[in-house]
């Protein structure tokens, strides 16, 4: 068999050329974003999702799975996935909070995502110390201060009611959408925490949150 490149004359042949496209074409990109939360995450990445579908189906596929589990069992399920999926993921998000989980299980994570991170696929630890509510806060605003759950909602109310948005409760399937334009914002402000919290674990780095890391990589197609 040839191995010379086409003629260009060929390439006006109809049968050359989708020949020669079909060669041509990329599949696209797959990542995995598993989450612990069952319905407040898979809706604000299924936005995301919704949106990226709309331009770039072909260059980049996102698999949202609520697993309705934490820390390392997260880390544990979403390894089965990518053994069980035909196509290949290049990226593994897991999305998980802090809370109250015991340190070891909290800080292990990053740190398998790293072992099992190959030149074909990589995990990543996203964490949000103490819960993800810091990631939407930080939209309107820099924080430097460790607050319980229940302190986030509330601010997120008082801000969100500030740009007419109404109260802030778990399981609203618009906040992407509604926090799109402080984008920008809230990525340049959970960076500011990143270097605070530099060398720390991130049980220690409260507050702290890694969800920029995949907000920025999803950024061109948003």
């Amino acid at each position: 068999m040839s191995l010379k490149p086409p003629k260009k004359s060929d390439l006006d042949k109809e049968w050359m050329s989708k020949r020669y496209e079909r060669k041509k074409k990329i599949q696209p990109e797959y990542h995995l974003i598993i989450t612990e939360g069952t319905k407040t995450e898979p809706n604000y990445f299924k936005a995301i999702k919704d949106l990226i579908n709309q331009n770039y189906s072909e260059r980049i596929h996102l698999e949202i799975v609520g697993q309705g589990d934490n820390t390392v069992h997260l880390f544990d399920k979403a390894k089965q996935l990518v053994r069980d999926d035909p196509n290949g993921y290049k990226h593994v998000w897991i999305i998980y909070d802090t809370d109250d989980f015991p340190k070891d299980r909290i800080d292990v994570v990053p740190v398998l995502c790293e072992h099992e991170s190959n030149s074909d696929c990589k995990y990543h630890a996203i964490w949000s110390n103490q819960c993800v509510e810091l990631w939407f806060l930080l939209h309107f605003s820099f924080m430097h201060s460790d607050l319980q759950r229940d302190e986030y909602k509330s601010k997120l109310s008082e801000n969100l009611n500030t740009i007419g948005a109404g109260d802030y409760h778990k399981n609203r399937e618009d906040m992407f959408l509604v926090l799109k334009d402080y984008q920008n914002f809230a990525i340049e402000n959970a960076k500011r925490l990143d270097k605070i919290n530099s060398g720390k674990t991130p049980s220690a780095s409260a507050p702290g949150t890694k969800m920029f890391e995949l907000i920025e990589k999803l950024k061109p197609y948003l």
